[in-house]
């Protein structure tokens, strides 16, 4: 098919072609973009992989933030 043959198109057929191009090169985007976020979570599980079975027996550090006792008694 040379450059002309979508000139020569019928508008109809045209819009069509235009149409599913646009969707295909929008599914191509969407299919990079979730196959990126399947390879940093796919790292991130990695990495967990290669700590050492202590650290993840380890209490949370942060727990202090939400076992904090409140203070009820106003005096």
């Amino acid at each position: 098919m040379t450059d002309n043959d979508f000139l020569q198109q019928k508008p109809g057929a045209a819009l069509r072609s235009w149409a599913l191009y646009q969707m295909m090169a929008g599914a191509g985007w969407a299919a990079l973009f979730v196959l990126s976020v399947a390879a940093l979570l796919f790292a991130v599980w990695g990495i967990g992989l290669l700590l050492p079975e202590e650290s993840k027996q380890a209490p949370d550090p942060n727990a202090f933030l939400i076992t904090a006792p409140a203070v009820t008694d106003v005096a």
